[in-house]
Parts: C-alpha cells; structure tokens; sequence
C-alpha cells in the first residue's frame, strides 16, 4: 500500500502521529517540529519539506484546519475527525506493542 493512502485507510505514519499531537494545541510549522522533537527527545525528527506535506495530507482529509493568523505563520489545529483519528491510532500502536511484547517475551509461538 502507498503511504499517500494511510491517512485515508485511518491509519498515521509516525509523522502523522506526532504532528496531530503536536496540533492539539494552535501550533505553526516551526512550533510542530520544535514540539516533537522535544517531545521525543531527539528521537523523531520531521523536517520542513515533510512536515508540510503531511499537514497538507492532514488538511484535505480535514483532520486539521488552518486558523486565521498575522499572514507570516500560518498555525494549524485538530479537528474533531483528527482528534478521533488520533486516539483509534493511539489504542491500534497499543495493540502492537502488547502483540510483540507477548511474542518477545516468549509467550506464544506462531
């Protein structure tokens, strides 16, 4: 499957991910990759180039909405559908981690 057709399918890539969470709150390009990186510690890193490809995704799937700004930054925020997105991908990343924890821990073998 494309990436391009994640967002459609309901499912995040990891950038996805982290740029709606960065989103619950008004944020600007620069804010969104400042704020995930922290957030990370360094471990997730988008760059501009990919941070607004995903908001454009994010915005024509109307998971995010631009707000009126000052015209120089232009700042995003969830939408409701975005919000429920996130928490569904939230519980399916949950899921996986307890499917290879009980693989990993020698539970079960498939």
């Amino acid at each position: 499957m494309p990436r391009n057709d994640t967002i459609e399918l309901g499912e995040l890539t990891d950038s996805a991910f982290y740029i709606l969470l960065a989103l619950t709150e008004a944020r600007h390009g620069y804010l969104v990759m400042q704020f995930v990186e922290e957030l990370t510690n360094g471990r997730m890193h988008i760059g501009p180039a990919s941070m607004y490809t995903v908001i454009k995704k994010l915005g024509n799937a109307s998971l995010i909405e631009p707000l009126a700004g000052d015209g120089k930054k232009k700042s995003y925020l969830i939408t409701d559908a975005g919000r429920k997105l996130l928490k569904e991908d939230v519980l399916r990343r949950q899921a996986m981690v307890e499917d290879a924890r009980f693989i990993l821990e020698g539970e079960k073998n498939l």
